[in-house]
């Protein structure tokens, strides 16, 4: 009888210490929570580090990830409803006309060419590898597009 009395009592307080070590584990000795996600590398550069173009009624996020990985993030604006139009315009991108469509060889400044380097432009909406060619893709309201180098 006293060893059942014991065992209750070792459970019940392991319990109690199991649950104030889960409440100290999310809020933290100090009370505050940590339920914010901290900022990973990426995110630490805010809005300081994006480039606002452009002016128009239709805006839409831009990235350019170069040869060395380096990423350039823009915010463009326009009046264009193609994704092709506007980063032209922009001159943002440049390339030749071919029987598929812009064939984009230059990109912020930086040319790449299959032929001479075996490196291309790919061309992606929201993260995937797009299915339609950039002059050809219309913008969509909160859709973001990036070329990255391969």
């Amino acid at each position: 009888m006293k060893t059942t009395f014991q065992k209750k009592t070792l459970s019940f307080i392991l319990c109690m210490v199991l649950t104030v070590a889960m409440a100290l584990s999310t809020t933290g000795c100090n009370g505050s929570s940590n339920d914010t996600p901290s900022a990973s590398a990426a995110d630490t550069g805010n809005t300081a580090d994006v480039t606002v173009l452009g002016e128009g009624s239709t805006s839409f996020a831009f990235s350019v990830t170069g040869t060395d990985g380096s990423v350039t993030s823009f915010e463009i604006h326009t009046d264009q409803t193609s994704v092709g139009e506007a980063l032209l315009e922009l001159e943002l991108i440049a390339g030749d006309d071919s029987e598929y469509g812009l064939y984009v060889k230059t990109v912020n400044g930086i040319t790449l060419d299959y032929d001479k380097d075996g490196k291309y432009w790919a061309f992606y909406v929201n993260g995937e590898y797009a299915t339609s060619g950039v002059d050809t893709t219309q913008i969509t309201d909160g859709a973001s597009y990036a070329f990255k180098a391969e």
